[in-house]
């Protein structure tokens, strides 16, 4: 539930617990019970005890109680007696029912046989005493019977509704159910201790510029409201996941001083009808309350996405209600003065196109993975916390890692100081943090997996494959590893370094395929057979040949056509967006493709068919090899470009085929 405004501190306030209170009532009532069926008999005696005291002419009466009791008054004369003195006391309390009290008591068992052995007794010893009959009633003992279970049942509705509504320790507590409205938005201000601020967000200059903006658009508004603008209502954080979208928003909550809301798209879902929309309000009515404000939803895409895809569903989704609400809240007839939404989602393309207008959201922020530069940056905010070496070169680490998120830089340092410390290091070196990018890319390396000498020798020619392929060709990713210890389901790994580019040319793509073909074709070469290893080669290469041809129009016969939807709107589309003929001319194209690039290397390996050999041969003997190996069997590289980083790529070529 999210914090409300409050005159005074909840936290200094007494808890009670609900359960606890019951249980106290009905134990006071229990006690009571027990003393008033106490008071009104002293000395509990037996019924020998009792026949005993009639023979000797000491009871002055007897009165029978509820059929079951027998109470006891014993004449003056016999109160004096030392026995009598001894077993009873003095009363402490009267009883309400008479003045008189009885000295002793007890229980017998059938009444007709205890009135027959009084009857024998008074015969036998010419005996006038007096038997009455009386019922009494515990009114407190009632008030149990009836009011016991219905407090139990109580209490046990109590707790499950305090444990549905967050824990008997939560805000609220019982009244969790009660307030199953309410927003659940976590409110940080500037009484709250949030340690991340910008400082902590490397990398992502432009994304940080913005929402830097944002935060100063509230603390200074007339700065730009003096020539007329006004401040934007809403800025959506789109990006791939881990590069720091979330980061960015807590950055936020600790840079601004005014207060922040925070809740995910998630929280706004519930199994009630119109609770979602009912949140909506109520998060927007707290923002208003404390302007300037900021409400940050991360992952958005969870109630945000386009109405009228699904047909299932009706008129009264409950998804769909939230977004009607939140649509309205953001820019509809009321005023949200002074209140600025941020979202964050890694699917922008399934989000309602009226969600995404000028008005609600504003901005749209793009947050990318992060390039060498800012990938540098980023180690170096994750390495604070970690000893390492002095002479680390930071600028080396980002080479090595393309394509890398910051989370991903983030379990790279983690993963680093993990394997240095189980090799008992001081520090955190170089080959510590080579070693944690081949645990990420490639996986466990399994020392122990059962592999025969001919698969052996099969994934080293793959791998050779590779090697040779890539090194001959111009535009293929320099190949700087080749190892065959198996890692997670991959038998044999190549490894490169791709360069970073912003656009790719045929004949970059077609060289890149043919390196990845070289695994197979180099079985072919060699065996004069292939396997099943190079599955995850087949599933690459028709990714790639496939989107030449339907995606960036770089085939001739298909022309400059694209079939690619960048709305996501095809996604609900089960038709292809193309004729039957169509579709055979694509699949034609694609194979053709393919098929050039194999033969295209299979041709390369039987021109080098020694120098494939031989450095299978050398990958058999050390399992690992590296750049200089290459270099001292085929020479320098032909289109040699200078590099200092390592490979982060591994083709995984070896799975087994399912």
């Amino acid at each position: 539930m999210a914090n409300q405004p409050k005159k005074t501190d909840s936290s200094k306030r007494p808890k009670f617990n609900s359960i606890w209170i019951i249980a106290v009532v009905i134990l006071g009532l229990a006690a009571i019970t027990f003393f008033d069926s106490g008071i009104n008999g002293k000395k509990e005696i037996s019924p020998s005890e009792f026949t005993s005291f009639l023979r000797e002419k000491e009871v002055k009466k007897v009165i029978i109680v509820n059929r079951r009791i027998a109470k006891v008054y014993l004449t003056q004369e016999a109160k004096m007696l030392d026995k009598h003195k001894k077993k009873s006391s003095a009363p402490l309390v009267e009883s309400a029912m008479s003045k008189e009290v009885s000295d002793y008591r007890f229980e017998f068992g059938d009444l007709q046989n205890f009135e027959n052995q009084i009857r024998n007794i008074k015969q036998e010893y010419n005996i006038n005493t007096p038997i009455s009959y009386a019922t009494e009633s515990n009114i407190f003992g009632d008030i149990i019977v009836a009011i016991l279970p219905i407090a139990l049942l109580i209490g046990v509705w109590i707790f499950v509704m305090r444990r549905m509504g967050g824990g008997a320790g939560g805000p609220g507590g019982g009244s969790q159910i009660f307030n199953i409205g309410k927003s659940k938005a976590k409110l940080f201000d500037e009484k709250t201790d949030v340690q991340t601020s910008f400082e902590n967000v490397a990398g992502l200059e432009g994304a940080k510029e913005e929402v830097q903006e944002i935060v100063d658009f509230l603390k200074n508004p007339e700065k730009y409201t003096s020539l007329g603008g006004k401040i934007p209502k809403g800025a959506l954080l789109v990006g791939p996941p881990g590069t720091g979208k979330t980061l960015l928003a807590k950055a936020v909550a600790g840079e601004a001083k005014v207060p922040f809301f925070s809740l995910s798209g998630s929280d706004f879902v519930e199994m009630f009808v119109g609770v979602g929309a009912s949140r909506v309000r109520d998060l927007f009515k707290q923002a208003k309350e404390k302007s300037p404000s900021i409400i940050f939803i991360d992952e958005i895409d969870a109630i945000g996405r386009a109405r009228g895809n699904n047909a299932m569903s009706g008129s009264n989704d409950e998804r769909e209600n939230t977004l009607n609400q939140l649509l309205t809240e953001m820019d509809g007839f009321g005023s949200n003065s002074n209140v600025i939404v941020i979202a964050a989602t890694n699917r922008a393309d399934v989000l309602d196109k009226a969600l995404m207008r000028a008005g609600r959201f504003d901005r749209q922020i793009y947050v990318d993975l992060p390039d060498v530069r800012e990938r540098e940056e980023i180690f170096q905010v994750h390495l604070k916390p970690i000893k390492k070496e002095e002479k680390l070169d930071l600028s080396f680490l980002s080479k090595q890692t393309p394509g890398f998120s910051g989370a991903d830089i983030a379990n790279v340092c983690n993963e680093a100081a993990l394997i240095a410390a189980r090799k008992g290091k001081k520090a955190v070196g170089k080959q510590d943090f080579l070693d944690a990018v081949d645990r990420i890319v490639g996986g466990l390396e399994k020392k122990n997996k059962i592999i025969t000498p001919s698969e052996k020798k099969a994934i080293a020619y793959h791998e050779a494959g590779h090697a040779t392929v890539s090194w001959m060709l111009e535009h293929a990713a320099p190949l700087v590893k080749v190892t065959i210890v198996p890692r997670g389901q991959s038998l044999g790994a190549a490894w490169y370094l791709p360069e970073e580019r912003q656009i790719v040319r045929p004949n970059q793509m077609l060289d890149e395929m043919c390196a990845t073909l070289g695994g197979r074709a180099a079985e072919k070469v060699i065996f004069n057979e292939i396997s099943t290893g190079a599955l995850s080669d087949l599933e690459k290469v028709t990714k790639q040949a496939r989107a030449m041809v339907t995606v960036y129009g770089l085939n001739d016969k298909i022309g400059n056509l694209t079939y690619y939807d960048s709305s996501g709107q095809n996604e609900y589309n089960f038709n292809k967006p193309y004729s039957e003929e169509t579709a055979k001319l694509i699949d034609k194209e694609i194979s053709i493709i393919i098929e050039e690039q194999y033969q295209r290397a299979i041709k390369l390996l039987e021109d080098n068919k020694d120098k494939l050999s031989e450095l299978a041969e050398v990958l058999l003997e050390k399992e690992v090899i590296f750049k200089d190996n290459l270099e001292k069997i085929f020479g320098k590289r032909p289109y040699e470009k200078e590099d200092n980083a390592l490979p982060v790529d591994s083709d995984s070529s070896n799975k087994e085929d399912a």
